[in-house]
């Protein structure tokens, strides 16, 4: 089966994950795929391009801006 659907893009990735006691979170270490829920520019994509609810989209974000105050993504595309 191909990685990609009939119309040649990329299927969405969900990168909220379900804890042992239950709870969903976003991993700020798992970096390739937050780099996926932003733009070649640096932006974030909306919760409508993730696929996400809007609790899943504050958590995407939030992940990405401690990515990114720890170093492990960049501010901008200069470094994309």
């Amino acid at each position: 089966m191909s990685r990609f659907n009939r119309f040649g893009a990329q299927p969405k990735v969900k990168v909220v994950k379900t804890g042992a006691n239950g709870t969903d979170y976003v991993d700020y270490k798992d970096v390739e795929n937050l780099r996926r829920m932003m733009s070649p520019n640096g932006k974030i994509h909306a919760r409508k391009r993730n696929s996400a609810t809007a609790k899943e989209q504050r958590m995407i974000s939030q992940a990405i801006k401690r990515a990114r105050f720890l170093g492990l993504l960049p501010y901008t595309s200069a470094t994309l």
